[in-house]
């Protein structure tokens, strides 16, 4: 059985009146699950299940996600007084690799959902979706999100433009993963002697890893090597005030991220509205050393724009985009892959590179 630990925002209370909406964020440490009313605005109970969904060769696995979500979302639908299946009238899922690994979740979520909880609207997002809406809403602009890798998402409400997120060996340029390889890097050129290595980062490494030598077998075999390069970041940002390699790598870092961020951000309206740029995830938790130099280069790569903090996470983001679609406001544009409502929308000829996934049609959006 998955194990799954509880929070009730709304303590001592066992009875909301509907229509209830279901929030899912699926991500690497978990499955979180966010019960709410089309007109509250923050949930009335979360939960959350410590296993990651599986993924396989068929991509996602439904049945897995299933096995989680559906016992949890009828707990909570007993705690707060609705034990028939009539008061689900929307949710919305959120996963990481959504857009690349979601086929089998578009085929068989839709129906396995109408049936076991009654619900009558669906929308299956990619997890950076799912920031957006927690950290900007359903107004035109842009998010970083940046954790172990990094992908900055932008819109106009008419379409979407996506940067990075191609993974540790294909990009994710400044985000967790490549600030901590970038580290090791320089520890490893401290070891051999080699220009451009930082002792700092050395003494950082072996107190952290072990003898330098040792890291190739310590990291080659590792099936979650982005993860353990990016356990290293906070030793750069640690270093960053005394140390220049250190230092360098994050002001390098934060030039990727200000290049992603203004690939995506959308041109100022006809009001010459400044676009709002978002940042949310663990990466920006490094505090100054990371956010001073970021600051000074969106400035330079995106003098319009104005910096904001994100206002919710991606199960936030996840509950907004549910209760949106149950009020017939879904203000975000569709996408085949990035967000799809299973029957909603006319439906379009896709063009050469964006062909519609099985039960999804595409709706004023055309990708980047």
């Amino acid at each position: 059985m998955t194990a799954q630990r509880e929070t009730d925002s709304s303590a001592g209370a066992t009875s909301t009146s509907g229509p209830f909406v279901l929030g899912v964020d699926s991500g690497g440490s978990g499955l979180r699950v966010a019960l709410g009313s089309v007109g509250m605005s923050a949930p009335v109970g979360t939960t959350a299940c410590a296993e990651p969904v599986r993924t396989g060769p068929a991509g996602i696995d439904a049945g897995h996600l299933l096995e989680q979500l559906l016992p949890a979302a009828r707990r909570l639908l007993e705690r707060h007084g609705s034990r028939d299946r009539t008061g689900i009238a929307a949710v919305a899922i959120g996963a990481a690799g959504m857009a690349t690994l979601g086929g089998q979740l578009r085929a068989e979520l839709p129906s396995a959902l109408e049936g076991a909880l009654g619900m009558r609207r669906l929308a299956l997002a990619a997890d950076a979706v799912t920031a957006y809406a927690g950290a900007v809403g359903q107004r035109p602009g842009a998010v970083v999100a940046g954790g172990t890798g990094l992908i900055a998402l932008g819109t106009d409400l008419t379409s979407w433009r996506r940067a990075d997120g191609w993974g540790h060996l294909l990009g994710d340029s400044g985000g967790g993963a490549w600030i901590g390889r970038a580290g090791l890097d320089a520890a490893m050129r401290a070891h051999d002697g080699r220009r451009g290595g930082s002792a700092a980062l050395l003494a950082r490494l072996e107190a952290v890893l072990g003898p330098a030598p040792e890291l190739p077998g310590l990291l080659y075999p590792r099936t979650d090597r982005p993860a353990v390069l990016a356990s290293f970041a906070p030793e750069v940002a640690s270093c960053a005030g005394q140390d220049p390699v250190a230092a360098g790598i994050l002001r390098e870092a934060a030039v990727h991220i200000a290049e992603a961020a203004a690939a995506v951000c959308p041109k100022a309206g006809a009001d010459d509205e400044p676009c709002e740029v978002a940042l949310t995830g663990g990466l920006f938790r490094m505090g100054d050393p990371l956010l001073v130099p970021l600051r000074e280069e969106l400035s330079r790569q995106l003098p319009q724009a104005r910096t904001v903090p994100g206002s919710g996470d991606p199960l936030t983001g996840a509950l907004s985009i549910a209760q949106a679609l149950a009020a017939g406001d879904l203000r975000l544009p569709l996408h085949p892959t990035l967000l799809c409502v299973p029957g909603h929308g006319p439906e379009q000829e896709p063009g050469p590179d964006l062909q519609h996934p099985p039960g999804c049609r595409q709706s004023r959006t055309v990708d980047r």
